[in-house]
């Protein structure tokens, strides 16, 4: 299969990737060209951030963050990594994950902020997880890096975090928030999430790019990544929405894509009045970050944890 664009050029160069939705068929030069101008194109189109802005990317060592921190960097925009070290210690994930980030911050010759959960806490998402009687490790996980993230912004006054959520991301949360008819939720999906009463601004630059995009993307600007997903996402539910999703792309292409961006034109203003007026925030008692509570749900994870070792006598 030959380039799309080389052959309207007259030129025979072979395509190393075939984007099925848009029917387009790409070289190497032409599909990273592409997939940089979707990417400007998005953050344009949402009004984002600007080139004199500071940005936060969070970067967790995986192909989604690690390829938006390098995209962001080499268009010009000033940029600064932030990973938190959940202390994951299944095949040294967290470690190997630390390591990938700091590869690339050198390579790409920008600061990355390490925010360590065992050495600020004094225990990693795990231990967080079955102390505070949580099974689910993937929600506490969720909790704590969405709480950090936003307090790292705030701290290092970034004007913005930017993370590495694909089109394949949306539209699953899409579908599991549709079928369970979350209103709150549906009204507040949206590539950008604005600063709001000590809350950082949040983008998604990939929203409309497909993970397996992004992975081309990875592999041919020779990005180091985790090949391998989370240890603890085996009890996560978001796969089982994605795979429903592949089938349908399968049978029809294009389906993710139309979902999700219908439901930004069409659907999600018919859930914003209900989403703003489902919460009020005020400072936690704590440590000051906003919340519906009185104290935030990090501040009562920790008090609970610390609450059960003081019982048992541990530090």
């Amino acid at each position: 299969m030959l380039c799309k664009i080389c052959k309207a050029k007259g030129k025979r160069e072979k395509a190393v990737i075939f984007i099925r939705h848009h029917k387009l068929a790409l070289c190497k030069n032409h599909f990273l060209e592409w997939f940089e101008k979707q990417t400007l194109k998005t953050i344009k189109h949402f009004s984002m951030f600007n080139r004199g802005e500071k940005i936060g990317v969070a970067v967790s060592g995986g192909k989604d963050s690690l390829s938006l921190w390098q995209l962001l960097t080499e268009a010009g925009f000033e940029t600064v990594g932030i990973h938190i070290s959940l202390g994951i210690g299944k095949d040294n994930y967290s470690e190997k994950s630390l390591k990938l980030c700091e590869k690339l911050s050198e390579k790409l010759n920008r600061p990355l902020i390490v925010f360590d959960l065992k050495e600020e806490f004094g225990y990693t998402i795990e231990e967080i997880a079955k102390l505070s009687g949580r099974k689910d490790v993937c929600s506490v996980c969720g909790t704590f890096k969405r709480y950090l993230m936003n307090k790292i912004a705030i701290e290092e006054n970034l004007s913005v975090v930017a993370t590495g959520h694909n089109l394949d991301d949306e539209s699953a949360v899409l579908l599991s928030n549709t079928i369970r008819w979350e209103t709150g939720y549906l009204g507040r999906q949206y590539p950008v999430l604005s600063e709001r009463e000590g809350f950082a601004r949040k983008v998604k630059p990939f929203c409309f790019l497909t993970e397996k995009e992004i992975v081309s993307y990875a592999i041919l600007k020779g990005i180091d990544f985790m090949e391998t997903g989370c240890p603890n996402a085996k009890t996560a539910t978001s796969p089982v929405y994605k795979q429903a999703l592949a089938f349908l792309e399968h049978k029809m292409a294009g389906t993710k894509f139309r979902f999700y961006k219908e439901f930004l034109k069409k659907a999600k203003p018919l859930f914003e009045k209900e989403a703003k007026e489902e919460y009020n925030l005020t400072p936690c008692k704590i440590c000051g970050m906003p919340t519906t509570a009185n104290v935030c749900s990090v501040c009562r994870i920790l008090e609970k944890i610390r609450g059960v070792n003081a019982k048992s006598g541990k530090n």
